[in-house]
């Protein structure tokens, strides 16, 4: 593994809050204050569709690649001087629908990744199209790999050859089955030996489903840095780059990991 300990904190800001059904523009001027108490932080995290709620119209919802709310985000993140980072509904040039997560760096420069995992037992698999390839973002010095909502269920899709730091998780994960999150999330950072970061809505959505949030940031060992419960709000915390290398080195369960290879 690299050497981690020269590299800076990290300060992750994790927003939880409703979502207006639909509607575009009336939440993208709801996270606008939110966004300004987040001032200070490396990377901000907003929920999975923050634009629209968790909805399968895609054929209406569908932005470009570089729409309007790309171009929400980049002067949002400019602004800020931070990394901003969620999913919405992007229609792509050969036509199909993504659930795409955007990172957008204060700089202007625009990184994405496409949800691999589409919720089938939503029809989502009907409306979207998955994506291929798993991605690593760099902030800083540190790696961090973004996945979304349904990915979590997949330990192999989150199992990491590529030494990331941080696995990031932007969802819309209903209260029914808050436990199958909250037990997930710390599996991941322990088998992957690196933080989380999970960003969850709260309210309810406008099929009626109830999102009780339990945004959250864990460490190496699946313990609890940071709880947002079912608040609303705008939660931060720092990560420790010499807390993860020294735990690495004194427990280096990765070099036991099995390999393995994506078909």
């Amino acid at each position: 593994m690299r050497d981690l300990s020269a590299l800076p904190n990290l300060n992750v800001a994790l927003i939880q809050t409703t979502l207006a059904w639909h509607d575009r523009q009336a939440n993208l001027q709801h996270f606008e204050p939110l966004l300004e108490q987040a001032r200070g932080a490396d990377l901000i995290i907003l929920p999975e569709m923050f634009t629209t709620g968790f909805s399968m119209e895609s054929e209406t919802l569908a932005e470009p690649e570089n729409g309007p709310t790309s171009k929400w985000l980049r002067v949002q993140a400019a602004k800020l001087d931070a990394v901003i980072t969620g999913s919405l509904i992007v229609q792509v040039a050969d036509g199909s629908h993504r659930n795409r997560l955007l990172w957008v760096r204060p700089d202007g420069e625009v990184l994405h990744y496409d949800k691999r995992h589409l919720f089938r037992m939503a029809g989502e698999h009907n409306h979207f199209t998955p994506g291929e390839c798993r991605v690593q973002f760099e902030l800083k010095g540190w790696r961090v790999r973004p996945l979304i909502c349904y990915d979590l269920r997949f330990p192999v899709w989150s199992r990491d050859p590529q030494d990331t730091d941080l696995l990031l998780y932007t969802a819309n994960w209903p209260g029914a089955r808050r436990q199958h999150w909250n037990r997930l999330l710390p599996a991941r950072g322990i088998e992957n030996l690196c933080y989380v970061a999970a960003v969850n809505r709260i309210g309810t959505d406008g099929k009626g489903f109830a999102y009780t949030g339990d945004s959250q940031v864990l460490d190496f060992q699946g313990e609890t840095l940071l709880s947002a419960g079912e608040a609303d709000g705008v939660f931060q915390v720092v990560l420790s780059a010499a807390d993860l290398a020294a735990y690495r080195t004194r427990f280096p369960a990765n070099l036991d990991a099995d390999t393995f290879e994506f078909t």
